[in-house]
């Protein structure tokens, strides 16, 4: 298991070593200062998306950006200490997977309210996947052109290299998981 101090510190040091403000890994790894501030004092654990921004901005592949970092082979994540975010529109997810490194895998859990619309989303690199699950309610899912309406117990897959979105129209909260294969694109070879 990855220590978020422990990943904070390397995170600054990085950082720091390159000579970058936080403002400026901020805009090339296309995240928030408040995000990278609290992710380098190991406040909040950041997602694989996230990091594998962060690892681009400092021109780094994520394997490398973690090596030596992992302490354990299996994680345990408590309850507690999952990552529980409210989205703008009432819409709250749970990151349920930990970071692990050279592993582009995330899992979660997301409840949208009656009338929500959690936005669209922007394509993946090819090769990226998303699994999505409905517990409860009804999911209006767009992926690419294509529009889906998935009630409780119902499961797609897509290949998440489209634009994709999440609504639920209906009158019920609706429950819905997503494992998503997330896939980094690849960097331009130096001329």
């Amino acid at each position: 298991m990855i220590d978020p101090v422990i990943l904070g510190r390397h995170l600054h040091d990085l950082r720091a070593g390159r000579g970058l403000a936080l403002s400026a890994l901020a805009k090339a790894a296309g995240v928030s200062v408040s995000m990278l501030s609290a992710i380098e004092r190991g406040e909040k654990t950041p997602t694989v998306v996230v990091l594998s921004r962060i690892a681009d901005g400092l021109g780094l592949p994520v394997s490398r950006l973690l090596a030596d970092l992992e302490t354990d082979r299996v994680i345990l994540r408590r309850a507690a200490d999952q990552e529980h975010v409210t989205e703008p529109g009432g819409w709250h997810r749970t990151v349920l997977t930990p970071v692990v490194p050279g592993v582009n895998f995330e899992w979660i859990r997301t409840t949208l309210p009656p009338g929500c619309d959690a936005g669209t989303f922007p394509a993946y690199a090819p090769g990226s996947h998303e699994f999505v699950a409905v517990e409860s309610g009804t999911l209006s899912l767009g992926a690419g052109e294509a529009q889906y309406v998935l009630a409780a117990g119902d499961s797609l897959y897509f290949p998440a290299d489209v634009e994709h979105s999440y609504a639920n129209r209906g009158e019920n909260p609706c429950v819905y998981s997503v494992a998503a294969l997330i896939m980094r694109p690849r960097r331009p070879r130096p001329a």
